[in-house]
This record gives structure tokens, C-alpha cells and sequence, in this order.
């Protein structure tokens, strides 16, 4: 415990004290306070300060030897002192009475007023009670807090903090000022540090968290590791999951006021660091692209359009032109992105417009009147289920809000327009999936003909952290207790997070010159039964399976959904081509003219007016490869 809650060496002796030790030290308080009290007693009948002489020394006697007996015969030592109250008052009272009434009877029977005034029988007994009733709510206090305290330190958690540096030690130091956790020590990878002490606790090593776990009782591990690469982090929460542990990072410390650091300011393990993809994305400002430009970005309030706009007022646009359905959503981005600018000092022009993709009216008069340039085309129904529940309005807002956006940007000679796809629009077995790669027929068509604005699209998989990320629901459902339901412990899916995907969009512009599908490297395909199984021990519980049947948290599986793959491509094709970013390729891929799509076109909107799903999917079937309708 710190130094401000600390209890005196005197209380936690007290406490840790059998209780018939407990009981003999408050019989010789309440003899030390009824011998005071007979003094004062005296002091005030005789209005001075004076010591027992002669006879008097028996009123000290007779007082101790009738309260005492008296005070047992009441129970008084029965009470747990802590929580003395009404009942102890009473008691005390009674017993106050009975002996001052032995007492006047005795003093008045064996003594003469001159020598011990009979009025000190009557005083005693009430400065006895006052004394001792004090006693009671001193304790009471006194002891109540320190439980409090000793209680409210054996429930903090134990943790360690991983990292012994600068930031380990700040966390150490701020952790102790917030008094919400109890630091146990450090864990450092530098073998010299090992086994010394920082600020007075112990530096581990990784080795060591076991015994620690056993003995001490750590529960969490907290990661101040601000400047390791991502990969050694991955390796580090590996072995850290072995132990059933609690890890979480620790946040840059500069954002608190205080200089505290509470449980609630502690954040979740990124998932993107159980990944262990090293990003190395430099943003290049030095942008001739954007610099200067009218951008606008459809979708701006979803998780990817959000951070696309993020970054682009970072290329000095001269406008950005926030383009969402959703109130709320396009509130928020315009209030991040306007504080943004005025942290930046830049002299950006920021104008949200709330607007859908399906009103072509409205579409072209924002795009003409405020002279756009570039468009990131980010506005999609993109949750699986929910498409294939909803397909007429998902394919309205996928196919035909795209083919409205792209449409008036090719009337309009918009400079460039870039699409932002899905990995699930390769041979897609959902609706979702066909829409997208309908989208991007679209685009292809567009810039097979003779147009001045260049058409590309950004293919990609998850999104880490992006609206339906599979992440968020596997932490509430750990939180909530269980189970975390997988649909099949066999699927696998691509990651990216959402900064390296929107770096990568923005990167992918700067080389489009036409009709091409950029593929981002994503990385190897992660198996999500794998992925739910970490974030179960890096929560600091385990599995309950077959194997472990008094485990913290069940996985069940439900089954594939309708339209969910075991697995994702990136490629309908094969060979892509390599560019000149390492993390970015490029696909010429087969697609229909414009004719051939206008004419696949009409007959999917005839079809889409009946809102018979089956027909739907048969007509999608015929202008998607690879898309089978029965599935």
C-alpha cells in the first residue's frame, strides 16, 4: 500500500492480534481510561489538578474492581470492536450505571465527604462512559479504515509491468499515485537489469512469470514497450498467453492530467499486434496527387472512409468533401477532422455533405459545385448477413450508388476515382460479395472507354477494428462471460489494420492509370478459431473444451452462415504483377465492355423491382463468375 493509506505500525499490529490477545489489551485500555476518569473526576469536584493521596487512592480502586466485572457481565468484550455502534452505547451506558451505583453506595457507606466527596461517585461513572464510548468510535474508526484498506489492497490486481524503461517506470510510478493496482515488479528481456531492483521493485525475468503467478498472485501483465517492433510484441504476448494472464498496453502517460494511471485507462491488446505484421508505412506528404486537390470521400463516416479522410487532410488538400447518409456518423468525422486541422495549423476547407449514393441529382450538383478532383468511392453495405437479408437495398446502394458516383465523375472529368473493394468479391458465394464485384465491373468498363478521369479499385481483406469486425464481438462475448461463437473453427480470413489499408488506398492512387484492381498484400490468412483462442488468455482466463472442463470461456461453433466461406481470395486470376510498393499489386483481370454491362444492368433492376431474392441471385450469377445462386 502507498504511503497515504498506510495504517500506523501500532493498528496493523492490533488487527493481526489473536482475539483473546485483542480482548486483554482493550481490558487494560478500559482500566487505564476508568483510572483516568476517577482523576478527572477529582480534578473537577476539587477545581485542581492534583495527584491521589491518602484514602482517595481507594475511590481509583473500588472504581476499577466495580467497572470491569461489571463491564465482562455486560458483554462488552463480546462486540467485534470495528463495528461498535447503538447496542456497544447501551451497553456501556448500563454498565456505567450498575457500577456507579456499587460505587456511591461503597463511597458513601466506608468515607467521609471530607475525604473522597460524595459527588465523585456521581462524576466518574459519566466521565467513565463518555471515555470509554469514545474508545468504541475511536476503534471503530480508526480499525474500519484500516480493514477497508487491507481489504481494498487484497482485491486490487497484481500486476506486472513488462518493460523496465522509461515508460515501464512511469507507469510504475503513476499506477502507485492512482492506488487501483498493486505493482508486484518488472519484467525485462535485458539480462542485466534482471534480479535488480527500480524505484524499489524487482526486475524479472520472462521466466519468471509462473512462480510470480503462484506466489505473488499476479493477475494482469501490463505492456510499456512504446518503441518494439510489431513481431517481437507478437512473440511476446505469445508467451505471455501460456499463463492465463491478463495483458493489456500501457497508454502514453502524457495524455493524463493527473500523471494517474487508472484500470479504466488501460487498453486491450491490439489484435493487430497478435498478427505481428511489421508496418514500416511512411505517409508521404510531399503529395502532388492530393496537394492542392478537391477530394471527396463517400462512406466518410465508416471506419475506412473515416481514416482515408485522417490521412488525406494530411496531404494538404485545398477541400475535403465529406460524403455520408448517416447524421451522426458525418457529425463526428467533421468535429475529429476540424480539430485535426486546427492542431496541424492547416488551411483546409472541410465540407460535409449528407447525402446517398442513389440521389444522382444531388450527387451532381455536389460534385459540380464544389469542383471535385478525386473521389475515394468508400460507401458499401458490407455485413454479410445483413446483405443477404437485405438484397434489393444492398444491391441498390452497392451496384447502383456506385454506378451514379462513377457516372457523373466520368460527365464531370473527375481526375481519378478509386474504389474501395473486398477480397469476398472473388468468386463471391455471398450477395455482398457479387455487388462488390459488380462495382468493380462497373469501373473496368468505364475505363475501357475513352474517359479523362482514370477508374481504379483497392482490393483488400478484414479490416481490423472496422464496423462487424469479428474482434469487437469475441471481446464482448469474453466479457459478458461466454460463449464466443464461431461459425466454423476451420475458417480462415485476411487482416489488415485500418491505418495500413488506408496508407495502401492512398498509395494505390498515386499509380493508377486506368482499370486496374491493386491487390494489398495482406499478409498470411489467419485462422479465427486460433484468433478467439488468444484473446481468451490474453484476458487472463482459459478455455472450457473437452479437455478442460472447468474452464472460463466455451467456444461454440454455430455453423456457416449464408454466403460465408471457409476461406478468401484475393485473385480471380492468377500471376498478379508486381508495382513498385512491396506491399501492393496489380491485377488486369477479365471483364465485360460497357454494352454487354448496361444490358446485365437493366435486366438486374427489372428483376430487382420484383424483390424475389432467387431471381435476384440467378440474374447476379449470370453477370458474376464464379458466383453460384444456390449458395
Amino acid at each position: 500500500m502507498s504511503k497515504k493509506n498506510t495504517p500506523v505500525f501500532l493498528q496493523n499490529l492490533f488487527i493481526e492480534l489473536p482475539r483473546p490477545l485483542k480482548k486483554t489489551f482493550v481490558l487494560v485500555v478500559d482500566g487505564l481510561l476508568i483510572l483516568l476518569a476517577t482523576w478527572l473526576a477529582f480534578s473537577l469536584r476539587l477545581d485542581s489538578w492534583i495527584l491521589p493521596k491518602d484514602s482517595q487512592y481507594w475511590a481509583y480502586y473500588l472504581a476499577l474492581l466495580f467497572s470491569l466485572p461489571t463491564f465482562i457481565a455486560f458483554r462488552l468484550y463480546k462486540a467485534i470492536f470495528r463495528y461498535a455502534g447503538q447496542f456497544t452505547i447501551i451497553a456501556i451506558a448500563k454498565s456505567s450505571f450498575f457500577y456507579g451505583i456499587a460505587l456511591f453506595i461503597t463511597l458513601n457507606l466506608f468515607f467521609k465527604p471530607e475525604e473522597i466527596p460524595r459527588s465523585i461517585s456521581i462524576i466518574q461513572p459519566i466521565l467513565a462512559f463518555l471515555l470509554v464510548s469514545a474508545s468504541r468510535f475511536s476503534a471503530r474508526f480508526l480499525l474500519g479504515q484500516v480493514y477497508r484498506n487491507i481489504f481494498a489492497y487484497q482485491k486490487r490486481p497484481k500486476v506486472l509491468i513488462y518493460g523496465a524503461g522509461q515508460s515501464g517506470r512511469q507507469a510504475a510510478y503513476s499506477i502507485r499515485a492512482a492506488e487501483t493496482m498493486t505493482v508486484i515488479g518488472f519484467i525485462d528481456d535485458n539480462k542485466i537489469l534482471q534480479g535488480g531492483m527500480i524505484d524499489g521493485l524487482k526486475v524479472y525475468g520472462a521466466n519468471q512469470l509462473l512462480r510470480l503467478k503462484e506466489v505473488a498472485g499476479v493477475t494482469d501483465v501490463l505492456l510499456a514497450l512504446p518503441s518494439i517492433r510489431r513481431s517481437r510484441r507478437s512473440e511476446i504476448l505469445a508467451e505471455l498467453s501460456r499463463h492465463h494472464v491478463h495483458v493489456r498496453s500501457v497508454p502514453n502517460l502524457a495524455d493524463f492530467a493527473d500523471g494517474t494511471l487508472h484500470l479504466s485507462d488501460l487498453r486491450e491488446v491490439d489484435i493487430d499486434d497478435l498478427l505481428g505484421r511489421d508496418v514500416a508505412l511512411a505517409l508521404d506528404t510531399n503529395d502532388a496527387l492530393h496537394e492542392g486537390k478537391v477530394v471527396l470521400v463517400s462512406g466518410a463516416g465508416g471506419s475506412i472512409g473515416s481514416e482515408l479522410c485522417r490521412q488525406i487532410i494530411l496531404l494538404r488538400p485545398e477541400k475535403l468533401v465529406l460524403l455520408d447518409h448517416s447524421e451522426f456518423n458525418l457529425y463526428a468525422i467533421e468535429q475529429e477532422l476540424s480539430d485535426l486541422i486546427k492542431q496541424k495549423d492547416l488551411k483546409i476547407n472541410i465540407v460535409p455533405k449528407l447525402a446517398s449514393v442513389l440521389d444522382q441529382k444531388n450527387l451532381f450538383d455536389i460534385l459540380k459545385l464544389e469542383k471535385v478532383q478525386i473521389i475515394y468511392h468508400a460507401a458499401a453495405y458490407k455485413h454479410v448477413p445483413l446483405v443477404e437479408s437485405n438484397i434489393a437495398t444492398s444491391i441498390n446502394n452497392n451496384v447502383w450508388g456506385t454506378l451514379h458516383l462513377a457516372k457523373i465523375a466520368h460527365e464531370l472529368e473527375v481526375e481519378k476515382f478509386i474504389l474501395i473493394s473486398t477480397d469476398k468479391a472473388v468468386r463471391p458465394t455471398n450477395v455482398m460479395g457479387a455487388s462488390k464485384r459488380i462495382a468493380e465491373m462497373i469501373l473496368q468498363a468505364l475505363a475501357d472507354r475513352s474517359s479523362r478521369t482514370c477508374f481504379s479499385m483497392v482490393r483488400f481483406g478484414n479490416v481490423l477494428g472496422s464496423s462487424g469486425s469479428v474482434i469487437p464481438l469475441f471481446r464482448k462475448q469474453i466479457q459478458d462471460g461466454g460463449p464466443i461463437t464461431l461459425t466454423d473453427p476451420e475458417v480462415t480470413r485476411y487482416f489488415m489494420t485500418i491505418p495500413e489499408a488506408a496508407q495502401l488506398v492512398l498509395q494505390a492512387a498515386r499509380m493508377s492509370q486506368g482499370g486496374e484492381v491493386f491487390i494489398l498484400d495482406m499478409g498470411k490468412p489467419v485462422k479465427i478459431l486460433d484468433l478467439a483462442k488468444k484473446l481468451i488468455e490474453l484476458s487472463g482466463l482459459s478455455l472450457r473444451d473437452e479437455e478442460n472442463l472447468h474452464g472460463d470461456i466455451e467456444i461454440q461453433v454455430t455453423g456457416l452462415r449464408p454466403g460465408e466461406k471457409l476461406y478468401e481470395e484475393l485473385l480471380i486470376g492468377d500471376n498478379p504483377e508486381p508495382t513498385n510498393h512491396s506491399r501492393i499489386m496489380m491485377a488486369k483481370e477479365s471483364y465485360v465492355s460497357w454494352g454487354q454491362l448496361e444490358i446485365l444492368l437493366t435486366e438486374l433492376n427489372n428483376v430487382l423491382l420484383a424483390n424475389d431474392h432467387m431471381i435476384i441471385k440467378k440474374q447476379l450469377s449470370r453477370i458474376v463468375i464464379g458466383y453460384n445462386a444456390s449458395v
